[in-house]
């Protein structure tokens, strides 16, 4: 392709409202354009490389015994309300009604797959001889985000791959599951990724395993609590940590006392107030367990981890309680509420580091009042002890003497083992070799296919641009003439071109008339691989300039034989990525 004729709108300065590396740097090499929040065009140069990332993932899913399907993105809203997702994505759901023949239809964009794949087996597989199978797509998805930020990291339109495997067992299923995460290594190792699989939280798609693939970045909206030692990796909202000695405190118990503060209901706000640190204070959470209340108590340096929460006390639905509830339970306004004195005989459910603490600060279950000086025993009394905050930078490891880090991390996929959810909503089943009707078992696996391009951009790029790898990059070798107006240049670049594509190089031509140092800047921004330079006393000796962009010095090679020479050094480098 030549510059001139396609579309690559550069941009000298930083774009506003461009806050992270990707988000800059897609808007200045013109990969992308907004159309309104949450919403992106796709540039040529932006559109070449997404291609790139779904040519790759096709090609592991394939070899992974994956079918490839296209579901559409508009679907019937009850499928939805058959598997209880409607409340459960809440306003993320994009639905709307529209009117046909007289009638209101009912419909929802679709932010994942689940329920239009299993109404689609359920119609076709009913043996299980038909059995297993993996289906996949790569789709469009729409999710109403309340904040669209960062660029292409979280939009409310985004490209995905989601597929999704039936099993007649759980062997099955397991086995399925580990072909999916192999095949999910190679395609982030393929697009030159550095990436961690961590140990997740299924969320509001169901199931009961489940990892998530993540590219470590400082502008990551992730948390990844990992061990060096071990090599334990987990989403902070899963991650275990080691046992925890928890010294009980040799404080002298101060007396229970009552204070007033007017308007501070928050760790911080109190904090501020007292002049105290938030792990002098505990945190009094009302939660509902399979709707009957508990109180859940957490140092105030400390976040609830509501899976752990919900695993200990063994609920199968947990959710913090409204409002109405909270004065119930307490007597106070949300903000007030503590552990002494509650207005109902709850469970007192308190995590580890608690049993540690002494002469607290605490919710006085009275508008703005707080108590000082509560103590475990003879103010208020735990009903159970166990690991309910998210795990910290310092703490032990659950699989090694060493200590945990935290990490800021970008999650590019994610595996569920789904187990029967949606299957038993929507009625797939299949006949066994004795005609016995059993519920198919199903898996889950998602890529955000924009979000390959956003983190390796993140986390490959420097001052002055991209840095592509072979295997996405939108060009692999940029031609730069240095001067376009004369006539041995021109000649040499359009030979050394048509000679490239020829070979199977996937080239650009810079035949724009600009100065050399523009032309290299753009092409450093831009981030193609290899640039090749003609022109100047080089081509007069008979050579020309060869520099990879990931490096600082260039090479020179000879015009004779110039085209062949490059393809091979095109094909070493492609090879890495295969």
């Amino acid at each position: 392709m030549r510059w001139s004729q396609t579309l690559i709108p550069t941009m000298k300065e930083t774009p506003e409202g461009a806050e992270i590396p990707s988000h800059v740097l897609m808007l200045r090499a013109g990969l992308i354009q907004q159309l309104m929040a949450g919403a992106y065009t796709y540039l040529p140069l932006g559109y070449r490389a997404l291609r790139k990332a779904e040519q790759i993932i096709r090609e592991e899913m394939d070899k992974a015994g994956a079918v490839e399907v296209h579901m559409p993105a508009l679907t019937p809203i009850h499928l939805w309300e058959q598997t209880g997702r409607v409340d459960a994505f809440g306003d993320v759901l994009i639905n709307f009604k529209v009117r046909r023949q007289a009638k209101q239809v009912h419909l929802a964009l679709g932010p994942t797959h689940e329920e239009i794949i299993t109404d689609l087996v359920s119609k076709f597989v009913s043996s299980y001889r038909q059995l297993p199978i993996t289906l996949y797509q790569i789709q469009t998805k729409f999710r109403n985000e309340e904040r669209p930020r960062f660029g292409i990291l979280r939009t409310s339109e985004f490209l995905m791959k989601d597929a999704y495997s039936f099993d007649t067992s759980v062997e099955g299923l397991n086995a399925n599951y580990d072909k999916m995460y192999a095949a999910y290594c190679q395609i982030f190792r393929r697009c030159g990724l550095d990436y961690l699989a961590v140990e997740a939280e299924s969320g509001p798609i169901g199931g009961d395993a489940s990892h998530e693939f993540m590219v470590i970045a400082e502008n990551g909206e992730d948390a990844v609590v990992y061990d060096p030692k071990s090599g334990y990796a987990a989403n902070q909202e899963r991650a275990e940590t080691g046992k925890r000695t928890v010294a009980k405190s040799t404080a002298e118990p101060k007396p229970l006392t009552k204070l007033h503060t007017p308007n501070v209901g928050s760790i911080e706000a109190v904090s501020k107030f007292l002049k105290c640190k938030p792990h002098q204070m505990l945190k009094t959470l009302i939660y509902t367990a399979d709707d009957k209340p508990i109180a859940v108590l957490i140092r105030g340096d400390h976040e609830a981890n509501d899976n752990k929460i919900r695993r200990a006390v063994g609920a199968k639905k947990l959710a913090l309680a409204e409002a109405a509830l909270v004065e119930q339970v307490t007597g106070a306004p949300v903000g007030f509420a503590g552990p002494v004195g509650l207005k109902m005989d709850v469970p007192l459910w308190a995590d580890d580091d608690v049993a540690g603490m002494a002469n607290m600060i605490v919710g006085a279950n009275e508008g703005d009042h707080h108590y000082v000086g509560a103590n475990l025993e003879r103010d208020f009394t735990v009903t159970k002890f166990a690991d309910l905050r998210n795990a910290a930078a310092g703490d032990p490891s659950p699989r090694s003497d060493g200590k945990l880090e935290l990490r800021h991390a970008i999650e590019i996929g994610h595996v569920f083992k789904l187990g029967t959810k949606y299957s038993e909503a929507l009625n797939a089943k299949f006949l066994d070799a004795k005609e016995q009707q059993h519920t198919i078992i199903m898996g889950c696996y998602g890529i955000g296919v924009n979000r390959i391009l956003a983190s390796l951009i993140e986390t490959k790029s420097d001052a002055n641009g991209i840095v592509w790898p072979m295997s996405l990059a939108p060009y692999e070798v940029v031609v730069s003439p240095v001067n376009v107006n004369e006539a041995e240049v021109s000649a040499a670049s359009d030979k050394l071109y048509d000679e490239l594509r020829a070979l199977g190089v996937d080239v650009l031509y810079d035949d724009r008339d600009q100065r050399p140092g523009v032309k290299f800047k753009d092409a450093d921004l831009v981030g193609i691989p290899l640039r090749i330079v003609v022109g100047g006393r080089n081509l007069k000796d008979g050579k020309l300039e060869l520099k990879w962009r990931a490096k600082e010095t260039a090479d020179m090679i000879p015009v004779e034989g110039a085209a062949a020479a490059i393809a091979k050094l095109v094909a070493d480098e492609r090879a890495k990525y295969q």
